[in-house]
């Protein structure tokens, strides 16, 4: 499992330096841990509590009974003042100085001042570069998110992809982090413990104890196996619905408007408890199993505790001895209880990286060609050769389409609802690419330009225009980044715009809030319209870009874009046929079908279903 993770380790270039300090810290924690203090103890011990004959210390002399003794029924304890004369014998047999005793009891607080001091220094840099590692991989993931075509956020819910770019992408950081110091520091530790095991077993016939003490550790996999798999399942569960989650939320604010108008604040509240309460359950189960493991591999350990006391006993070994080995087993069980727990963090690290991959994987079916075209103005002429167009593997949206439309020409785009008006014009900047035939501008097929060149000669007003949480001066400068401030008022200007720009409280400065909340629906409108003007390109799409306009600033909006199509391909997207009037040619979609092509007087006199849709439009 470790090595899925393993390619992610390029996000550390530049941190080199910085990992490998904090391998080094980690080692010296491990190394100091696992083999240091058992040793210090081993050392120690017998220099304090035993005298310069190597006789025992007083706790040893209190012992039980011996069995004759045991047997004798006269037999009297040691009296109290026979304890303190020993003790007395043996502080006076002693050789050590007060400054040797405070020297070795001093070696234990600097082994922990030692690992204290490195175990931080390992934890620091190691979240430095583990930091840096979430940075690089959100932007790897944004920019991936950004290079996708519009169908795959069609097939994904925006919530769930803003739960992967933040909460999963931690998940991953939080274990690359924390295993890649545990992989470190564990491993020397427990390799250090075993050392001063074998070598403490060696020096006192005790070969068999570290044998019996070291048999628990296979079994100390099994329920690390057994605990991850249901681990992953869970912590998949988990994540998906953090992303659910966050995908109501992000619904719900959106629609704040239509959820109060419609009275359905108790419908939500409900729907966001129930999937919530579920999100509960499942985390109380990730919970479960990821707690479940250290206590289980605690139970096992305690078993070799318990056979290395019970062997000691009869091996004989001096407590000292014993108290050192005792140590050195709970030094080599914590880090075979700290692995299990680095096994659940790469298992929820896993689930999370499966999503993540899940769009890092995506194929990017839009992209530059390998040798583009390269072009510096395209005057606009569209060509569909025998078009066909599908979403996915449902139904055909598009079918055998097949027109030319001159360079200037003003085409109005009609039909039913679903009649694939909308995906025609989205062919052209390349939203979306043709399942079958081609579609070309000026001779050359818009597959063989690079995105930023096709897309530089195409501008686009969506009926419903998106404005980010930024200046109106800057929303602006969407339509061409290098304008001047005085071209930026003169779009604003023919856009009717200047005016209500100027009377607010920031002018051309002021933030116009999230997706343009705080500008009315006619203002964003009208901006979205002046950064077309600024764009002036020599294809424009306009979904029917007048709709959010009352009637007297749609007057003059037309006659804004009448100056504005002088000389450009227009393709309006009509849903009210009063703007299209002026329109030179006229295509009638029906079930992804062109049926018919003229004039609006053409159309209206000889088109059973144009004249059918303006007649019942008019009469409304």
């Amino acid at each position: 499992m470790i090595g899925r993770f393993l390619p992610y380790l390029r996000y550390l270039k530049g941190r080199r330096l910085a990992l490998s300090l904090a391998l080094v810290c980690g080692a010296i924690s491990g190394l100091v841990y696992g083999y240091g203090l058992p040793k210090v103890i081993n050392e120690v011990f017998p220099k304090i509590f035993t005298d310069d004959t190597g006789q025992p210390s007083p706790t040893n002399l209190i012992k039980s009974p011996t069995p004759s003794a045991a047997n004798a029924t006269n037999a009297l304890p040691v009296s109290a003042e026979e304890q303190v004369a020993s003790k007395h014998r043996i502080r006076a047999g002693r050789t050590l100085s007060a400054y040797e005793i405070i020297g070795y009891a001093l070696l234990i607080p600097l082994i922990f001042l030692i690992r204290a001091t490195s175990g931080f220094l390992n934890n620091y840099l190691m979240s430095y570069c583990g930091i840096g590692v979430l940075e690089a991989l959100r932007v790897e993931l944004y920019r991936k998110l950004q290079h996708l075509p519009l169908s795959y956020f069609g097939r994904n819910r925006s919530g769930d992809l803003l739960s992967r770019l933040t909460s999963d992408t931690q998940v991953v950081q939080q274990t690359i982090t924390s295993s890649a110091s545990d992989l470190v520091i564990q491993p020397i530790t427990l390799l250090g413990a075993v050392y001063f095991l074998a070598i403490t077993a060696l020096k006192n016939d005790g070969v068999g104890l570290f044998l019996a003490s070291l048999a628990v550790v296979p079994l100390s996999v099994f329920p690390v196996r057994f605990i991850g798999k249901k681990l992953l399942r869970r912590a998949e569960e988990n994540q998906r619905l953090l992303g659910d989650i966050s995908d109501l939320a992000s619904q719900n604010f959106s629609a704040a408007r239509e959820v109060r108008a419609f009275g359905l604040e108790e419908k939500e509240i409900s729907i966001f408890q129930t999937t919530t309460r579920h999100l509960f359950r499942i985390q109380l189960k990730v919970v479960k199993y990821s707690q479940v493991l250290s206590p289980s591999i605690e139970v096992i350990a305690s078993l070799g505790i318990a056979f290395s006391l019970y062997y000691a006993y009869y091996a004989g070994l001096t407590l000292a001895v014993f108290v050192s080995i005792l140590g050195a087993l709970f030094v080599c069980y914590e880090p075979m209880k700290k692995l299990g727990g680095i096994h659940g963090q790469l298992t929820k690290g896993a689930a999370s990286l499966n999503r993540i991959e899940e769009i890092l994987h995506a194929s990017v079916t839009i992209a530059d060609p390998r040798d583009p075209i390269k072009v510096s103005h395209l005057r606009g002429e569209l060509t569909f050769n025998q078009v066909n167009f599908a979403y996915n593997t449902g139904a055909p949206v598009l079918r055998d389409v097949s027109v030319t439309i001159p360079a200037g020409t003003i085409c109005a785009l009609v039909g039913p609802s679903g009649a694939g008006k909308s995906t025609f014009a989205n062919l052209v900047p390349r939203f979306y690419d043709a399942t079958s035939g081609i579609v070309t501008i000026d001779g050359l097929d818009t597959r063989a330009l690079k995105l930023s060149d096709l897309r530089r000669h195409i501008a686009v007003v969506a009926q419903e225009p998106v404005l980010f949480n930024d200046t109106i001066l800057n929303n602006l400068l969407i339509g061409r980044a290098d304008a001047t401030r005085a071209e930026v008022e003169q779009s604003a200007r023919d856009a009717f715009a200047h005016d209500f720009i100027t009377e607010l409280p920031q002018g051309y400065d002021t933030i116009v809030g999230e997706r343009g909340a705080l500008v009315s629906g006619g203002q964003r409108q009208r901006l979205a319209l002046a950064r077309a003007f600024l764009r002036n390109a020599p294809i424009l799409i306009l979904d029917e870009a007048t709709s959010a306009l009352d009637s007297e600033s749609e007057a003059a909006i037309q006659l804004a874009l009448k100056k504005l199509v002088v000389g450009k391909t227009v393709l309006i997207i009509a849903h009210r046929f009063s703007t299209i009037r002026d329109a030179t040619k006229i295509l009638v979609f029906d079930q992804g079908e062109i049926v018919a092509a003229g004039t609006h007087a053409e159309l209206h006199a000889n088109q059973p279903l144009y004249r059918s849709l303006y007649d019942r439009q008019q009469g409304a």
